[in-house]
C-alpha cells in the first residue's frame, strides 16, 4: 500500500533535518542535495499545489476535462447529466429509498444500484445534443482500470445492460496499452491480454481492441493478439503516437473503424458520403503538418507547472494558429517570477522570465483564485499595455487588467479586488451578491450567460460577426464594480460588453492599442478545431500583425494569409530590403518596439512612474 501523504511530507522533513545534520555523509553517499528535497517537499505538502482545468458546461455544470474533449471533437452541446459519477447514482438510489420507492427493500449494489445506472444511461442517450434531434449513438467512457474496485458497479451495471438492449445495439471497445521496451525494442501484448481476460472475468467481451503504442504494430503482433483475445485481426486498431491529435480519427477511419461499426451496430450509413464530410477534418489534419510560421504566445498564469491547468485554453490557441495557419509556440511563464519580490530575492528567475515575456508575440492572461502571483499577471498587463503587444485577458486576466489601469491612469495605487484585500479604499473588484463568504461550493456565477454589445465600433465585436448579443460560459465570483466604470472609459478603458441588465462588465478593450482586449468570461470553452474562438484568432491575428487587414475584409482571411510560401516571401523582403512598404497593405500601423530599462530589451515608454518591469518611463500617447 503506498504511503499517506501526510507520511511522505513528515519522511521528507526528517531527511533535510538529517542533511542539515550530516551534509556530507549524505551528499557522498546518496548524491543528493537539500534544494531538491525542499521542491519535493513543498510539491508534497501543497505549496506547489498543481490542479487540472475544471470544464463548464452549458447549464453550469463543472466537469472534467474529458468531456471538453468530447465537445470539441464532436462540436456538440452536453449536460450536467452526460457526467456520470458514483456520487450521482448512490445520492439517486439514497433519495429513492427515502421516498419508499424501494417499499422497504434492503438498498444493495446489486441490483439497486447497477439498475439505477442503466436507467441513467438510457434516459441520457435520448437528450439531443446538437440540434432537437435525438441522438443515433450514444459513447459511454466506462474509465479507470478494468479490476478497479470504484468501477466495479459500472462494470456490472453494463455486463447487465448488454443483454437488455440487445448485441446488435451494444459495442465495446476496449483501450490498452501495447509498451515498448527500448531494452529489447519488441512490443509486448501481456498487458493486454490480461486486461482482456479480466473484462472478460467481468461478462464483457470487447468488440474492438484499440491499442495505444509509441510506434506502429506490425501484422504479426495484431494477430497475436487476436489470436489470444477471441477478436478478429481487423478488430485490432493499432493507435500509435502522432504528430497531431487531429491525425487520430483519420487514422481511426484507415483501418476501418466507420465500416465495422456500421454493420455491428446496423447503423445504415451511406458510406459514399464519407469522404466528403471527412474533408474539412483532413485540411486540419494536414495542415498541421505543413505549417511552417511560428506565432509565440506567452500564458501568464499562477499553475504553469501542469500545462492541464489550461488544457482548453492550450486548445483554444491551437484552433485559432491553425485557422491562421501559424504553428504555436507557447512559452508559459509563472506570474511569481514577475514580481517585485522576485528581483530581490531571485533577479535570475525575474529577469529570465521578463525576457521571455517581451520576446514573445502576443500574452494571454488566463483565469485563476487566489492571491498568489496576482501582482505578476497586474505587471504583464501594464507592460502589454504600455508596449502595445497583443493580449487577452480571461476572467482573472479582465480583473488584472482593470486594476493594473485604475493603478496607473486614476492614481489609485491601492486599487485592487476584495478578494486579496477584503479592506482596500477602492476595491475596483468587488463579489457578486450571490457569492457567500466562507461557503465556496455553488456559489459562482456557472454556465452560458448572455452578454450584450455596446453601440458604437469595436473590434472583438466584429470578430465575432457584429451580433447584437453574444453567448459565452463564465465561471467566477468577482466583478468589476460599477461605480468606477464612468472614470476608467474617461481614461480609454471601454467596456463594450455586459450583461442584459448592464451592471455587470462582461468585455474591456483599450483604445488606440493593436489587440488589448479581456474578458469576463471563458471563451475557450466553446472554441472549436474548425470553429475557432473569435477572442483567440483575434489574439494570434493581432500577433502576426494580421488583424487589420481580417476585419477590412469582412472578417474572412485572404489566400495570401493561409498561404506559408507568400509570408516567407514577405519576411526575405523585408529581411533584405529592409524596408516595410511593400506590406504596408497587410500589417498594422507601425508599432513601436518598446522595451524596458532594467534589462528587458531597448528603452521604456511606459506611463508616467515606474513600468512594468521596474523601471521609469513616459506616457507614449497611445492610452
Amino acid at each position: 500500500m503506498a504511503p499517506k501523504k501526510s507520511t511522505i511530507v513528515l519522511n521528507v522533513e526528517q531527511f533535510i533535518h538529517d542533511i542539515e545534520e550530516r551534509p556530507a555523509i549524505w551528499n557522498r553517499n546518496f548524491h543528493c542535495n537539500k534544494a531538491f528535497l525542499e521542491q519535493m517537499w513543498d510539491e508534497l505538502s501543497g505549496a506547489h499545489k498543481l490542479p487540472s482545468e475544471v470544464y463548464v458546461l452549458d447549464d453550469g455544470a463543472e466537469v472534467d476535462l474529458d468531456l471538453g474533449n468530447y465537445e470539441r471533437f464532436l462540436d456538440i452541446t452536453l449536460h450536467r447529466d452526460n457526467n456520470i459519477t458514483t456520487g450521482k447514482i448512490y445520492k439517486l438510489v439514497i433519495e429513492k429509498e427515502r421516498t419508499g420507492e424501494y417499499l422497504g427493500k434492503t438498498v444493495q449494489v446489486v441490483p439497486h444500484i447497477t439498475d439505477a445506472i442503466q436507467e441513467w444511461v438510457e434516459r441520457v442517450a435520448q437528450t439531443p445534443v446538437q440540434g432537437s434531434s435525438k441522438p443515433q449513438v450514444c459513447i459511454v467512457e466506462l474509465g479507470g482500470t478494468i479490476g478497479d474496485i470504484e468501477g466495479m458497479p459500472f462494470v456490472e451495471a453494463f455486463r447487465q445492460f448488454q443483454f437488455r438492449v440487445k448485441r446488435e445495439n451494444f459495442c465495446v471497445a476496449h483501450v490498452s496499452l501495447v509498451p515498448l521496451p527500448k531494452a529489447t525494442g519488441e512490443p509486448k501484448t501481456k498487458p493486454t491480454q490480461s486486461s482482456v481476460r479480466e473484462l472478460r472475468g467481468c461478462g464483457l467481451s470487447p468488440d474492438l481492441i484499440v491499442c495505444r503504442s509509441e510506434k506502429p504494430i506490425g501484422l504479426e503482433v495484431k494477430e497475436k493478439i487476436s489470436n489470444f483475445c477471441h477478436v478478429g485481426p481487423d478488430q485490432v486498431i493499432c493507435i500509435h503516437d502522432l504528430n497531431s491529435i487531429y491525425h487520430v480519427p483519420l487514422l481511426m477511419e484507415q483501418n476501418g473503424v466507420v465500416e465495422y461499426l456500421n454493420e455491428r451496430l446496423q447503423l445504415n450509413i451511406d458510406m459514399s458520403k464519407r469522404t466528403k464530410c471527412l474533408q474539412q477534418w483532413r485540411d486540419l489534419a494536414r495542415r498541421t503538418e505543413t505549417v511552417r510560421r511560428v506565432v509565440t504566445i506567452a500564458i501568464v498564469g499562477k499553475y504553469t507547472k501542469f500545462t492541464d491547468s489550461y488544457a482548453s485554453v492550450v486548445k483554444a490557441l491551437q484552433h485559432a494558429a491553425l485557422a491562421a495557419n501559424r504553428k504555436l509556440e507557447l512559452v508559459f511563464i509563472e506570474s511569481c517570477q514577475l514580481e517585485e519580490e522576485t528581483l530581490q530575492t531571485e533577479p535570475g528567475k525575474y529577469h529570465k522570465e521578463w525576457q521571455k515575456l517581451c520576446e514573445s508575440d502576443g500574452i494571454l492572461v488566463p483565469g485563476g483564485f487566489g492571491s498568489r502571483g496576482m501582482e505578476g499577471k497586474i505587471r504583464a498587463c501594464q507592460w502589454a499595455r504600455e508596449n502595445r503587444k497583443p493580449l487577452l485577458g480571461i476572467c482573472l486576466g479582465l480583473q488584472a487588467a482593470v486594476i493594473e489601469f485604475a493603478r496607473s491612469k486614476l492614481g489609485l495605487k491601492d486599487a485592487n479586488t476584495t478578494e486579496i484585500d477584503p479592506n482596500t479604499a477602492n476595491a475596483l473588484v468587488i463579489d457578486m451578491p450571490e457569492h457567500h463568504t466562507g461557503q465556496l461550493g455553488g456559489t459562482m456565477r456557472l454556465g452560458k450567460r448572455t452578454t450584450v454589445f455596446a453601440d458604437g465600433p469595436s473590434v472583438i465585436r466584429q470578430l465575432y460577426g457584429n451580433p447584437k448579443t453574444v453567448e459565452e460560459r463564465h465561471r467566477h465570483r468577482y466583478e468589476v464594480n460599477p461605480k468606477y466604470v464612468p472614470r476608467l472609459e474617461e481614461q480609454g478603458m471601454r467596456f463594450v460588453g455586459t450583461d442584459e441588465d448592464k451592471t455587470r462588465m462582461e468585455i474591456i478593450e483599450l483604445s488606440g492599442h493593436p489587440y488589448f482586449v479581456a474578458t469576463q468570461y471563458h471563451p475557450e470553452y466553446l472554441s472549436r478545431p474548425l470553429k475557432p474562438s473569435p477572442p483567440f484568432l483575434g489574439l494570434i491575428l493581432a500577433s502576426v500583425d494580421r488583424l487589420t487587414q481580417y476585419i477590412q475584409r469582412g472578417c474572412r482571411l485572404s489566400p495570401r494569409q493561409l498561404s506559408d510560401a507568400s509570408s516567407d516571401e514577405e519576411e526575405s523582403v523585408v529581411g533584405l530590403a529592409g524596408a516595410t512598404k511593400s506590406l504596408r497593405s497587410l500589417k498594422l500601423p507601425s508599432t513601436p518596439k518598446n522595451g524596458l530599462s532594467n534589462g528587458c530589451n531597448g528603452s521604456s515608454s511606459t506611463s508616467d512612474g515606474e513600468g512594468a518591469c521596474g523601471g521609469v518611463g513616459h506616457t507614449n500617447g497611445h492610452e
